[in-house]
């Protein structure tokens, strides 16, 4: 906690050159010029220009954006959260989202505010290897936006959701997969399917190029996205086969074992479009009616299709925690508690805390609430481990004249001078600090080393 009154004068001048920064948005700059930026990067170019990055929260801004791109937490997918962005405590959130070639991330993003400001959502690939530099990919930064991206290759990828700088509300995030392909039997499902990418075939000396999706002879086949019928044939592996070009992807999908075929070389077709109908021809004649259905990228040959076609069935997963609380502090009601850096109890054990220890809550996730720790680091808690910090803990009558400072640590800055005599009640504790309430509200820490 920091909002003391030193930081009010900074506050205030910072909030009139963060207007200054907003009237220089057009302002072409040589950076701008030869290479095109990302929202993200006019914004922190701004901050530069204006020399905003020499203050305080300018700095602590884009710190806090650069330690997003390396300080992560691993979440599963569909994931919701809902947190609050401070106005004088710059915040960048971090999510690394595993993601196979064929599925389309999708981030939706909602705001609670009294005014409008711009939050910078922006995705990015994570190489494997040893520290290795994420790649940008695709950008949105409006106050209720939506981002969608088609994954081109098997990665981990990142999204940083950073608001600009001296603006305050909550934030509803959620993250989702979809296929980029429609599943290409109507009415059928993954579930469906009875052959995998990769199983052997031929007694183990090639492996199965596509997936097998069972359904009754006659049953429709559709072409699961726009493109141009490339070839309508028959060979002896594949019976009656149909190959559609999916020109804006650069590959081609393949269609085997068909009763049927109702598309002609070179026609033109959109998703839903029958191409064919069900069987068991060509080397499938032993078994029962089914589609085998590839996907052969321009260059690099056959790739597992199943990405491209699962539709995930699980919800996403409500918010059940009071979100009333964001912003405020709580602490540890158990005699001891841990923290985690994903919201499950499979995640491992970031820090376990002993009773009392305080906490802020900064976002809410299912039945977790995600809380700064007094050394102003980020993990995830059990909501039903923690407690209101109404009702103190015990009252401290101080033996001498004793500062109210803004941290725990005895470097702190002191907010106000409390007076020998005067008894204050101590509403959490974290090693030898208290944190104490004034009569007007006001959170502060003293020591209570005996």
């Amino acid at each position: 906690m920091r909002r003391n009154s030193s930081r009010i004068l900074p506050f205030i001048l910072y909030t009139l050159l963060v207007l200054l920064v907003a009237g220089c948005g057009g302002k072409q700059t040589l950076r701008g010029v030869l290479k095109p930026q990302s929202p993200y990067e006019r914004y922190a170019s701004s901050l530069k220009d204006t020399n905003l990055d020499h203050t305080a929260l300018g700095k602590d801004w884009l710190a806090a954006g650069e330690k997003a791109l390396h300080d992560s937490i691993s979440v599963t997918l569909p994931f919701k959260e809902t947190g609050y962005f401070a106005a004088d405590r710059p915040r960048a959130l971090s999510y690394r989202i595993p993601a196979n070639r064929g599925e389309q991330i999708i981030v939706h993003l909602e705001l609670k505010a009294k005014e409008t400001f711009q939050v910078f959502m922006d995705l990015f690939e994570v190489p494997s290897g040893d520290n290795p530099k994420p790649r940008h990919l695709a950008t949105a930064d409006t106050t209720s936006a939506t981002l969608t991206y088609e994954v081109e290759e098997d990665q981990q990828h990142l999204l940083r959701v950073q608001p600009e700088l001296l603006r305050s509300g909550q934030y509803t995030i959620t993250i989702q997969k979809q296929p980029t392909l429609a599943f290409p039997i109507p009415g059928k499902t993954s579930r469906n399917i009875a052959s995998i990418w990769g199983d052997p075939r031929d007694a183990g000396a090639r492996r199965h190029e596509g997936i097998d999706v069972f359904a009754p002879r006659g049953t429709p086949v559709i072409a699961s996205t726009a493109g141009v019928i490339r070839s309508v044939s028959t060979n002896p592996r594949g019976g009656k086969v149909v190959w559609l070009t999916d020109l804006s992807r650069g590959q081609s999908l393949y269609y085997a074992h068909l009763d049927r075929q109702s598309v002609t070389p070179g026609q033109r077709v959109v998703a839903g479009d029958t191409l064919g109908f069900v069987g068991n021809t060509g080397n499938a004649s032993s078994t029962a009616p089914h589609l085998h259905f590839g996907i052969y990228r321009y260059g690099q040959g056959a790739t597992n299709p199943y990405p491209y076609v699962h539709q995930p069935t699980e919800p996403v997963p409500p918010v059940k925690v009071d979100a009333t609380r964001l912003g405020t502090w709580v602490r540890v009601a158990t005699r001891q508690a841990n923290t985690r850096l994903q919201p499950s109890v499979k995640s491992s054990t970031y820090k376990s805390l002993r009773q009392h220890t305080p906490l802020q809550i900064t976002g809410a996730v299912a039945s977790w609430y995600r809380v700064r720790l007094p050394d102003n680091t980020e993990a995830y808690i059990a909501s039903n481990v923690v407690e209101s910090i109404n009702k103190p803990i015990r009252y401290k009558k101080l033996q001498q004249d004793q500062p109210l400072l803004d941290d725990a640590h005895p470097k702190a800055a002191p907010m106000e001078q409390l007076s020998a005599g005067s008894s204050v009640p101590v509403v959490a504790m974290f090693h030898t600090f208290g944190l104490v309430r004034q009569q007007d509200g006001r959170l502060g820490w003293i020591s209570i080393a005996e």
